[in-house]
């Protein structure tokens, strides 16, 4: 186990983008300890996935203001047929 969260903390999202072409929702909170909102921006940059949507939140940290707002973080699924009406 530990040998694995180890070999996790040397992981980027970033090295993944180029290979994904799913639709994907990303979030940031641009005062974000953990990622910064920059390694956020590089993964949207690199994703190789034409249905992209990002979502800004100015004034949250790492959960990207959607733990606390789950009615936005499951609408964007639900428009593309992926998930039932909230």
């Amino acid at each position: 186990m530990e040998a694995t969260f180890a070999t996790l903390d040397c992981l980027d999202g970033v090295h993944f983008a180029q290979r994904a072409t799913a639709p994907a929702l990303f979030s940031v909170g641009l005062t974000a300890p953990v990622c910064p909102p920059s390694t956020v921006d590089a993964a949207i940059n690199h994703y190789a996935g034409q249905d992209r949507t990002v979502t800004v939140w100015p004034f949250a940290d790492h959960d990207g203001g959607c733990g606390s707002n789950p009615p936005t973080r499951l609408a964007w699924p639900h428009r593309r047929g992926l998930a039932p009406e909230l």
